[in-house]
């Protein structure tokens, strides 16, 4: 796993004047996870975002995305450019959009989160337009192709099939992945692979801008809308969601839709969450860490006809 770009203070100004025609007159704010987020207030006083990270040919897809769901009104931050060469690595730049609250859990949160993400996903463009945006973020890569249950994760430089402890998830995992194989796949459709409330801002009450855009994917309707049923507090709250909150979230996003999912897509939809529940938990069990209970994932695996 490559390590977050170091980004040097004359660097960023010589990538600013070469791409953006102004250099850097201050540096806002930056952060690291996986990639390094610069905020910056050029020269001629526009205030960008620039976020530098290890180069990957679906970036310009979710880029792409992104520039066309600004274009249709929807809450996100517009692109600039990018991705373009920053160094050894890649980079793109978008309008800062400052301020804005994450949103608390409780009372009708539930049902604002999934009503956005459905108007994200009706404004998408389809996949066979957006473009190839495989390889998935490993949380969301149930179908990967790598040896073994779990993909290499994201984050930590670690063989997660090689981990001793926490065996019973490599279970849950293999059964899940069976399940959303035996489940009929369905039209695929674009939209947001990690969709908890750190990445969505509101102001309000109102959604002000969502982030991210980095975990753009494309899969079953339901399959995303699992995945976002489980970790949709994450960040408002330190937790992913409790089972009852994932069903009141495909609840709510169908209501949202217009839809009336069969039996089958509401199972698609609770394997999806529950293979990034236990991506998660293999990952914090490396520090002796508990995301998913044994009985919340046999819960979810009964929902999930699995």
């Amino acid at each position: 796993m490559p390590a977050p770009p170091a980004v040097a203070d004359a660097e960023l100004d010589a990538w600013c004047l070469r791409w953006l025609a102004s250099g850097v007159s201050e540096t806002l704010f930056t952060a690291t996870h996986l990639s390094t987020v610069v905020g910056v207030r050029l020269k001629d006083d526009r205030e960008v975002v620039v976020k530098v990270r290890p180069a990957a040919a679906r970036l310009a897809v979710c880029t792409a995305v992104q520039q066309a769901l600004w274009h249709a009104g929807f809450p996100c931050p517009r692109p600039l450019l990018g991705p373009v060469p920053f160094g050894g690595y890649a980079a793109h730049a978008e309008v800062l959009v400052p301020g804005g609250e994450v949103l608390a859990v409780g009372g009708d949160a539930v049902e604002r989160y999934a009503t956005l993400l459905a108007d994200l996903i009706r404004r998408a463009p389809r996949p066979q337009v957006a473009g190839v945006l495989a390889p998935h973020p490993p949380w969301t890569a149930w179908d990967h192709e790598h040896a073994g249950v779990w993909p290499p994760p994201d984050d930590r430089d670690a063989d997660l099939n090689a981990q001793p402890g926490s065996v019973w998830l490599d279970d849950v995992a293999r059964r899940v992945r069976q399940r959303l194989r035996d489940l009929p796949a369905g039209p695929t459709v674009v939209g947001h692979g990690d969709w908890c409330a750190q990445n969505l801002r509101w102001r309000d009450g109102q959604p002000w801008a969502v982030h991210d855009w980095d975990s753009v994917i494309s899969a079953p309707e339901p399959v995303i809308v699992g995945l976002a049923a489980a970790v949709w507090p994450a960040g408002a709250v330190h937790r992913a969601a409790t089972v009852d909150e994932s069903a009141a979230f495909v609840e709510a996003y169908q209501h949202a839709a217009g839809l009336r999912w069969s039996a089958e897509q509401v199972q698609a939809s609770w394997a999806a969450g529950l293979w990034v529940d236990a991506f998660d938990a293999k990952k914090l069990a490396l520090g002796d860490r508990q995301w998913l209970s044994p009985d919340d994932a046999e819960e979810r695996l009964r929902r999930a006809g699995a």
